[in-house]
C-alpha cells in the first residue's frame, strides 16, 4: 500500500482522536446553568447534551472508548508503516513511537482541550449530534466497560456524586456568580441581589432604632402637649406609652389622629380609640423573615422585645426595604447615623450610629458580631465609660471620644484614611 494513504489513514484517526478529547473537554466545562436555559428555550442541541449529561459514566465511557481505540489504531498503523519501509530496524521503531505520541499529543490531545475549554458551549451542543447514536451503537460495549468500573470503585469504597448533587450551589457561591455577572447585571441590581441573600443573616437588631431615639407619645401629658407632639412629629407612626416606656400600650397613625383634627381636639381619650395594638418581635429574628411575616400580618411596625420582655427599640417595614435597594426615605433630624467630613480625612459620627450604617456609608470594616452601635462598641472595648478627648483604635481604624453624656458616648472622631492597607 502506498505510503501517502498510509499517511493519509494515520492523519484520519488522529483527527477523530481529536473529536473526541474536543467533546470530552467541552461536556464536562459547560455552564450547567446556562445548558439549562438553553435546553428550557427550546434549543434542540442543549436538549441532546443534558440527556447525555445525565449518564455521565456512559458519554465517558463512549468517549473514551473512541478515543483509545483511535489512538491505539494510530500507534499499531505507524508500526505497520516503519515494519513495511525499514523492517526490523529498532532505531527507526525507536523514532516512529516518538513521533507517533508527539502527534498524539499535539493534534489528539492538547489542541483539541485548549480550544473545547475556550468554546464549552459552542462545541459541546454540535457534538452531542455525534455521540448521542454512538452511544446507543456502543452501548453494549460502554455497558460492559462500566461494569469493572462500577466493580473497582465498589472495591476502593468511593461513590461518585449524582448529577442532582453537583448541581447544589451554596449561598457564598451564589455570591460569587452574581459579583462575577457584572457585564450582565446592572450595579444598582446586583447590589440588591447581594443584599437580599445577606436578610438571612442579617437580624432586626442590626437595623432597629434605639429605644432611646424613638419618639412616642405619653397619654398621661395634657391635650395640649400632645396635639403639638403630633403636629411636629417626623413619623407616620407613633408608639403610644403611659408613664413610661416600658409601658407601651399601642401604636398610632397619624393620618388617623388628623382626620380626628379636623373635628376638633385630639385628647388622649381618642388616641386610646383609634390606636392598635403594638406589634411585637422576638430579638435576634432574622431580616427575610421578619419581611415575610410583616407581609402575612400586615403590619408595617415592630416593636423589638428581648428575652425578658423589655422592648428594645422598633423597626419599621423601610427600614427592611432600604437594607435590600438602599436608603430612599427622608429621616428626622433627629435620628441618628448622619456623619461629617473633615478636611484632614476624618468623619464625626454620632455614637448612636449603626454600625452597619457606618460600614456602608463610609466603607469601614468595624466588627458586626457583638454590639450594634459606635458607642456600644466603644463601651466594650475600654468596659468603662472613656472621658471626652480619650483615643483608642478599632479594626485599625483610629478614634477619638468627642463628647460624653449621660453614661453615653454622643460624639465620636474616627480617621478612616489612616487604617493600613490590606
Amino acid at each position: 500500500m502506498p505510503l501517502y494513504v498510509l499517511l493519509i489513514a494515520l492523519a484520519v484517526l488522529l483527527i477523530l482522536s481529536g473529536f473526541f478529547s474536543l467533546s470530552e473537554t467541552s461536556m464536562m466545562a459547560i455552564d450547567r446553568y446556562r445548558l439549562k436555559h438553553l435546553a428550557k428555550e427550546g434549543h434542540p442541541g442543549a436538549r441532546l447534551t443534558t440527556q447525555l449529561l445525565l449518564s455521565t459514566d456512559r458519554l465517558l465511557g463512549v468517549i473514551l472508548l473512541g478515543n483509545n481505540l483511535l489512538n491505539a489504531a494510530a500507534a499499531t498503523l505507524v508500526a505497520v508503516i516503519v515494519s513495511s519501509f525499514f523492517g526490523h530496524n529498532d532505531l527507526a521503531l525507536l523514532i516512529g513511537t516518538v513521533c507517533v505520541t508527539f502527534a498524539i499529543l499535539v493534534i489528539s490531545e492538547i489542541t483539541p482541550k485548549v480550544i473545547a475549554a475556550a468554546y464549552p458551549e459552542r462545541i459541546a451542543l454540535a457534538s452531542s449530534y455525534v455521540l448521542a447514536p454512538l452511544l446507543k451503537l456502543f452501548s453494549p460495549v460502554v455497558w460492559f466497560v462500566n461494569l469493572f468500573v462500577q466493580a473497582l470503585l465498589t472495591i476502593l469504597r468511593l461513590k461518585p456524586k449524582g448529577e442532582s448533587a453537583t448541581e447544589k450551589i451554596s449561598l457564598e457561591e451564589l455570591k460569587t456568580l452574581v459579583l462575577e455577572a457584572g457585564h450582565f447585571i446592572r450595579k444598582k441590581h446586583q447590589s440588591m441581589l447581594l443584599n437580599l441573600f445577606d436578610l438571612e443573616t442579617v437580624t432586626v437588631d442590626d437595623v432597629m432604632v434605639p429605644r432611646g431615639q424613638i419618639e412616642a407619645i405619653d397619654l398621661g401629658d395634657d391635650d395640649e402637649t400632645i396635639h403639638n407632639q403630633l403636629l411636629t412629629c417626623h413619623h407616620t407612626r407613633l408608639p403610644v406609652y403611659r408613664e413610661t416606656l416600658d409601658n407601651v400600650i399601642g401604636i398610632i397613625h397619624v393620618r388617623k389622629v388628623l382626620n380626628q383634627m379636623r373635628s376638633g381636639e385630639v385628647t388622649a381619650t381618642i388616641l386610646e380609640k383609634i390606636m392598635r395594638q403594638p406589634y411585637f418581635i422576638p430579638s435576634g429574628t432574622p431580616l427575610f423573615s421578619q419581611l415575610q411575616l410583616f407581609q402575612e400580618n400586615r403590619e408595617r411596625v415592630g416593636l423589638i422585645v428581648d428575652e425578658y420582655g423589655e422592648w428594645m427599640g422598633l423597626v419599621a417595614l423601610e427600614d427592611i426595604i432600604e437594607e435590600i435597594i438602599g436608603e430612599f426615605t427622608t429621616h428626622a433630624p433627629t435620628q441618628a447615623g448622619t456623619f461629617v467630613r473633615h478636611e484632614d480625612g476624618s468623619v464625626i459620627v454620632e455614637g448612636s450610629s449603626l454600625l452597619r450604617d457606618l460600614n456602608r456609608k463610609l466603607g469601614l470594616r468595624l466588627p458586626l458580631g457583638g454590639p450594634k452601635t459606635l458607642n456600644g462598641l466603644i463601651l466594650e472595648h475600654f468596659q468603662d465609660i472613656p472621658e471626652a478627648g480619650t483615643s483608642l483604635k478599632i479594626a485599625d481604624y483610629p478614634m477619638e471620644v468627642v463628647q460624653t453624656q449621660d453614661r453615653v458616648v454622643k460624639v465620636v472622631r474616627i480617621f478612616p484614611s489612616l487604617a493600613p492597607f490590606e
